[in-house]
């Protein structure tokens, strides 16, 4: 039986650190037990765990996942430019 959690609907209960590392790893179909763990102790939900603790992300589960890390991408401050003294030749 498989097993899925919805995370959208859950978003705005994860901490901070929960989002980041789904972020981090936009590319998992299941999230591994510890994380699945966490991710119930914030939202207070118990479903969605299958026979092994794990968590089976939806094809929008992993796009809304994607639509977050691009949003976070485009709010970072941009890094100040970098400039170099160049020295040219000796005459």
């Amino acid at each position: 039986m498989l097993i899925v959690m919805h995370i959208k609907e859950f978003w705005d209960q994860l901490s901070p650190d929960t989002q980041q590392w789904l972020i981090d790893n936009p590319g998992t179909m299941i999230v591994p037990r510890t994380v699945t763990a966490i991710i119930n102790g914030e939202t207070g939900e118990n479903e969605g765990v299958d026979a092994h603790g794990g968590t089976h992300l939806t094809d929008e589960d992993r796009h809304f996942i994607h639509e977050q890390a691009r949003a976070r991408a485009g709010s970072a401050p941009a890094e100040e430019p970098q400039f170099f003294d160049s020295v040219g030749p000796a005459d």
